[in-house]
């Protein structure tokens, strides 16, 4: 921060400190909606194919994003419902076929 005379504050200063707390409040809303798209995509991969490792992944990044305070709520709720799901899927498999995959 730059001082003009003693004691006063150079007016550009402000401008440049409200700037940057707005760039850092828009780059966490970004990352927020990111992580909402990517965890309604892994999760709807997960569905078939690692849901071992995606349905998982789609539920922590569901969880990050509402914490985050996307605004893309609906899609980190799907991506955590299908994170729910593949877990299912992972569940069924396991329980009936005794494998983590897919056979056919």
């Amino acid at each position: 921060m730059t001082m003009t005379a003693p004691g006063r504050k150079n007016a550009d200063s402000g401008t440049e400190e409200r700037s940057a707390a707005v760039r850092g409040t828009r780059g966490r809303g970004r990352d927020a909606d990111g992580m909402a798209v990517a965890a309604f995509v892994l999760g709807l991969v997960g569905l078939l194919v690692g849901n071992v490792l995606l349905g998982p992944s789609a539920l922590v990044l569901g969880l990050l994003a509402l914490g985050g305070g996307t605004a893309r709520r609906a899609r980190a709720w799907s991506g955590i419902a299908l994170g729910v799901a593949d877990l299912v899927v992972l569940a069924v498999l396991v329980s009936t076929d005794g494998t983590v995959s897919w056979s056919l």
